[in-house]
């Protein structure tokens, strides 16, 4: 078995590769230059061009013509994202929410409806729930995706789009994906369905494998890993791709840097091992946490309390997918009580973001301009924590002597 095989996404000895292999191999392989066992960072914004450039498709994304069409740490880090999606194709962009933008605005025209989850990424909810419409006339529909009913009885004539985001960031909420593709691929083959991957990862759920015809995830938490890069994947079929390469990349000028690329690639290695910690840490606490007399509520779709437990465990991949490692959690005090909590942290630190190694809180207050649209126990304030590598039971201990402190 080369590396070049496994490059490819070819089996050894016609049996498949498994997770953990294919995050290491793909898109990796040997530098034909120098030897090196690690794809080099090509910086290069231009390429040299054949004898006779005239004939060339100067948007083409599938030749190094220039770095805005496409480079080469974008397509080795796309390989393993499709492969690892279980998609035929993916397109690496800037950011998470250039790959969310790419998706509305490459297949959402004047004219046309989109559906999306209550609960989503601000952007996505800015996006859908004032540009689009405001700007572009895109008719859109917020719903509870969580009740498939809702997005049955949502969709019109003249939907083209319907977004789930699984789990709802920040309220932990889960939506059924096989069950709202079945709905609306029956309804118009189509319509299509993008499901934001990112708490869950393709290591705990593959909405492809669900009926999902789009895939998004923020490069820039689970998948990196470090916190020290940018990045967007969108997996779907080549045919989706190559309109959103075109529209979001070529020509809105979208296309993630070499750097970044390369920083998310390498990564993205430890994908497995990471998630299966994130998994049990994030599990351990959620129970802890349920228990305290001080804390209000815990939203994490791994208790089997949660609303949406059943179908969360239905959408695992295998045995050792999880629930992720991302919780919101409220505590039976004031405004002042959660900054003081806070406060009192030892390990985990108070920023914004997710899937990095260190663990990450934030305080989440009474005026979310999306309130409104969060469960009745959310509306007084509440806390997202991203739990990280460290040891759970320093975690907890960091936990309990700050909640001593409300």
């Amino acid at each position: 078995m080369t590396t070049d095989s496994i490059h490819k996404g070819v089996s050894f000895d016609d049996q498949p590769l498994g997770f953990s292999t294919r995050s290491i191999h793909l898109g990796n392989g040997t530098d034909a230059e120098t030897g090196a066992i690690r794809r080099p960072i090509t910086l290069a914004n231009a390429y040299a061009l054949p004898y006779d450039a005239s004939e060339l498709n100067w948007s083409s994304s599938d030749l190094n013509l220039y770095a805005r069409n496409g480079h080469p740490n974008q397509r080795y880090l796309e390989s393993k994202i499709a492969n690892l999606e279980g998609s035929e194709d993916a397109v690496v962009l800037a950011s998470g929410v250039a790959a969310l933008a790419a998706t509305f605005t490459t297949f959402l025209s004047r004219g046309d409806h989109a559906i999306f989850s209550d609960t989503t990424y601000i952007a996505a909810y800015r996006l859908l729930n004032e540009i689009l419409p405001k700007k572009y006339g895109i008719e859109t529909s917020i719903v509870d995706t969580s009740n498939t009913q809702n997005v049955q009885r949502a969709i019109r004539p003249n939907t083209r789009l319907i977004h789930i985001e699984t789990p709802a960031n920040p309220t932990l909420k889960v939506s059924d994906i096989a069950t709202i593709a079945r709905y609306a691929h029956d309804a118009n083959p189509e319509i299509l369905v993008s499901v934001d991957n990112t708490f869950n990862t393709p290591f705990n759920v593959q909405p492809i494998k669900l009926g999902a015809d789009i895939v998004i995830e923020s490069l820039t938490k689970y998948i990196n890993g470090h916190g020290d890069a940018l990045g967007g994947s969108i997996a779907a079929s080549k045919s989706v791709t190559d309109q959103i390469r075109f529209t979001s990349q070529v020509n809105y000028g979208g296309v993630i840097s070499p750097f970044n690329a390369w920083l998310i690639n390498r990564g993205s290695v430890t994908l497995p091992l990471r998630m299966r910690q994130h998994n049990a840490s994030a599990q351990l606490i959620a129970e802890h946490l349920a228990d305290h007399p001080k804390v209000s509520f815990v939203a994490y779709p791994g208790l089997k309390s949660h609303p949406n437990h059943d179908i969360a465990a239905s959408q695992l991949v295998g045995s050792d997918a999880g629930y992720s490692g991302v919780l919101s959690f409220g505590l039976q005090t004031n405004h002042d009580g959660y900054n003081r909590f806070i406060a009192a942290l030892h390990i985990v630190t108070s920023a914004v973001s997710l899937g990095h190694d260190e663990s990450l809180i934030v305080f989440l207050g009474e005026n979310d301009e999306r309130q409104y649209l969060y469960p009745e126990a959310f509306h007084q304030g509440f806390l997202r924590f991203a739990v990280g590598l460290e040891d759970a039971d320093d975690l907890i201990r960091d936990l309990d002597q700050a909640l001593h402190t409300i």
